[in-house]
């Protein structure tokens, strides 16, 4: 099992910036790639960004390239997302997740992942 705790979020306003962590527990950390996943009201819960197990390789939705940037401390068993230039589009309950990706590099926005947080709530007002 590995428990997963995300925190960070909060209300900014547009084109703000705030970093969110999430702190793993469990099982060993450098073992698994992570992913940052949101789901605005109404919505589906949406890919957002994954990062390998060594952080060596970065994958991101269209929608936050070039604002958002995962990444990742194995020593604190820790994943953050810093995100800037936030917009309104950007309000979200965001989840971190956790699967399983010792030794590979491969990211996919469709990979399944078996272990998830509980949501931290980003509001970016206009």
């Amino acid at each position: 099992q590995v428990q997963l705790v995300e925190s960070g979020g909060g209300l900014v306003q547009a084109g703000d910036s705030l970093r969110l962590s999430c702190a793993a527990s469990g099982r060993t950390f450098s073992n698994y790639a992570m992913g940052w996943f949101r789901q605005a009201p109404g919505e589906e819960r949406e890919f957002v960004a994954a990062i390998s197990y060594n952080g060596g390789s970065t994958d991101y939705a269209d929608s936050v390239k070039g604002r958002f940037t995962i990444s990742r401390d194995n020593a604190k068993s820790t994943v953050y997302l810093q995100m800037n230039s936030l917009k309104p589009e950007d309000t979200a309950v965001y989840y971190c997740a956790a699967r399983p990706g010792y030794g590979t590099s491969w990211l996919h926005p469709n990979d399944p992942y078996d272990y998830w947080g509980q949501g931290t709530q980003v509001t970016v007002s206009s």
